[in-house]
């Protein structure tokens, strides 16, 4: 079995890792982010890859940089890895890294690229509504996922689905590409092939403000990205001066045009108007400095009123 590199990160890593493991690759080193501050009382918590890695016991390290870090750079080359597996790793691979194994860089990514090139790949496939998406093995370049595909497989997006329930389903099947991505590489049967460049996209990391609501999209829009962009930035705008969170929601057809950024109430059903006379019928919110609650119990509670603004 080929004696490998493996750099990650985040829980999307974590089946990979195992996968690796479980199929008999040799993990000579772990490579993670440094331990974080993490929750209310900002205590340094291990990455998902880390715990998982220490679980395992395989050898880790954290280093802060990597592109002119010597110690770093002595410790893999004195490993001389066939491959180097990076998977959400959260730092740019350095050409020397690159250039290290003889089998390349092999990195996972969330997309089927080159669609969707950056750090959010998921969320981004379904905030553009997209109804399939996949993962891709691919080999480091020095650009920003400009690689070389290895191999790609497809996972459909269902109308049910957010980022929380898709990411899962896509580490797994990543494992299982990069297990069969390395046997091929090992047996010489995968062609690389060049990303076709003009059909890029890109997936950038979210900001708070892609969460604000936007009352000149339609409906279905707004949902897209309300699915996408779980668990955060999420989607809020304003209500009576404060903020108010929307958790699920679905496009409703409607009895009547709702005025974009308006609520109607028809029967015990909470509609919100948006462009071009669509809406959405929303099922849990969140006023601001309250706990998430039913449309029923939100109607109940705060009597809004048909016609009322929103944001």
């Amino acid at each position: 079995m080929l004696n490998l590199i493996f750099c990650g990160t985040p829980q999307f890593a974590v089946p990979t890792l195992e996968k690796l493991v479980a199929s008999g690759f040799r993990i000579k080193l772990v490579v993670t982010q440094p331990d974080r501050p993490s929750g209310r009382g900002m205590e340094l918590a291990a990455s998902p890859v880390k715990r998982t890695a220490l679980t395992l016991d395989l050898p880790v390290t954290q280093p802060d940089k990597i592109k002119n870090n010597d110690d770093f750079r002595a410790q893999l080359q004195q490993i001389a890895p066939e491959a180097i597996i990076v998977v959400g790793y959260g730092r740019i691979i350095p050409q020397w890294m690159i250039d290290l194994p003889p089998l390349g860089n092999i990195n996972l990514h969330a997309s089927l690229l080159p669609k969707y090139r950056g750090a959010a790949p998921i969320q981004w496939a379904i905030a553009m509504g997209e109804q399939v998406t996949g993962v891709t093995t691919m080999r480091i370049n020095a650009g920003l996922d400009t690689g070389d595909i290895l191999q790609q497989v497809e996972e459909p997006i269902t109308q049910e689905d957010t980022a929380l329930t898709l990411a899962p389903r896509l580490a797994q099947a990543g494992a299982e590409l990069m297990i069969a991505t390395l046997a091929g590489l090992k047996n010489r049967t995968i062609a690389p092939r060049p990303q076709d460049n003009t059909q890029a996209t890109l997936a950038p990391i979210l900001k708070r403000e892609d969460g604000q609501i936007d009352f000149a999209r339609t409906a279905t829009d707004v949902w897209n990205r309300l699915r996408g962009f779980q668990p955060w930035p999420g989607a809020f705008t304003r209500f009576r001066g404060k903020m108010l969170h929307i958790h699920a929601a679905t496009p409703a057809p409607t009895a009547h045009i709702i005025a974009s950024a308006h609520f109607a109430i028809e029967h015990d059903r909470l509609l919100l108007g948006f462009a071009n006379g669509t809406a959405l019928e929303i099922h849990e919110l969140q006023m601001e400095g309250k706990k998430r609650m039913s449309a029923r119990d939100f109607i109940n509670g705060y009597r809004p009123k048909s016609d009322e603004a929103v944001g």
